[in-house]
């Protein structure tokens, strides 16, 4: 049997209106990273700042809807070490592709 008892793992997740508000912050982010992608066409920053903005979105579906934020440590340790290994595979396709450098 676990240490924990059921009433203390409900208390640890969220209850509706958390995830209605970040449902509501996913949306917003969603409508930057959108206006984002018009606005600044060509411009050096786009690709950061897109990426920025996705890594963003990727840790509060993560941690929120996903209950990392409320499980154990190890399950969240294999989603970063999966998170770098793209990330570092999207940016050497980035280089290769020379997007950096226009």
């Amino acid at each position: 049997m676990s240490d924990v008892s059921e009433t203390e793992i409900a208390h640890r997740h969220p209850g509706p209106k958390e995830y209605i508000r970040i449902g509501v912050i996913l949306a917003v982010l969603t409508t930057l990273e959108v206006i984002t992608a018009y606005t600044l066409v060509g411009h050096s920053i786009l690709v950061p700042t897109l990426l920025l903005l996705a890594f963003t979105k990727f840790l509060l579906v993560v941690l929120w809807f996903m209950h990392l934020r409320f499980d154990s440590r190890t399950y969240a340790r294999f989603f970063v070490m999966g998170f770098v290994g793209a990330f570092t595979l999207y940016l050497i396709v980035l280089m290769t592709l020379h997007v950096f450098s226009r």
